[in-house]
């Protein structure tokens, strides 16, 4: 088994991992706090590290269907939100490889 690479982010406000307090997004990554996750508040991420997607799933969500991956800390394994893959209403392309994270799931730092 070899060694698990984490990247540790700069900046004085980060998101981490609630569970295992691993570094996962910036909070200049932030493209909208105005999303709604399975457990409530959710924020719209350009990028995130430190993470694992799982497969492909076709998700009807509040805005219509979207094929996503679940969002995995690459440390723990905590699913902390979903990557929206495709979506498939014209309105809502902006989405496209772009993250959620759940308020619920990480914590502010700094």
């Amino acid at each position: 088994m070899g060694l698990l690479f984490v990247e540790t982010l700069p900046g004085p406000k980060v998101f981490k991992c609630k569970l295992c307090k691993v570094d996962s997004a910036s909070q200049d990554e932030i493209v909208s706090k105005d999303f709604q996750g399975r457990y409530g508040r959710a924020y719209l991420f350009e990028k995130v590290v430190n993470v694992c997607l799982g497969p492909n799933e076709d998700r009807h969500l509040l805005s219509g269907l979207h094929t996503v991956n679940d969002v995995h800390c690459s440390s723990c394994q905590q699913i902390l939100g979903w990557r929206y893959e495709k979506a498939y209403e014209e309105s809502q392309k902006y989405k496209e490889g772009k993250y959620i994270l759940e308020k619920a799931k990480v914590m502010k730092v700094g």
